[in-house]
């Protein structure tokens, strides 16, 4: 189990990032949750086994269609109490 916390930048609220991002997530059945930051931002932690995480890693690369990806700051994060599934914040 491996989790980490990514900070991703470009054109990447107002096009659907988190609800891409909250799909791809539960369908690699990693734990953790997106939000948007008020910088413009996007913020996203995620926990689960280390090819998922790859895996989850390359599709935040891409985004949906109308989103553009710029800059991915990655870093790794502890996994905090037990949580169940992944969630979009406010």
């Amino acid at each position: 189990m491996v989790a980490r916390r990514y900070l991703i930048g470009g054109l990447v609220q107002g096009v659907g990032f988190r609800l891409f991002t909250e799909d791809v997530a539960r369908r690699e059945g990693l734990e953790g949750f997106v939000r948007n930051l008020d910088d413009g931002r996007v913020e996203v932690l995620a926990a689960g086994e280390r090819e998922a995480i790859a895996r989850f890693e390359t599709a935040l690369n891409q985004g949906p269609p109308a989103s553009r990806v710029d800059v991915i700051k990655i870093e790794p994060a502890k996994s905090s109490a037990p949580q169940s599934g992944f969630c979009v914040r406010l």
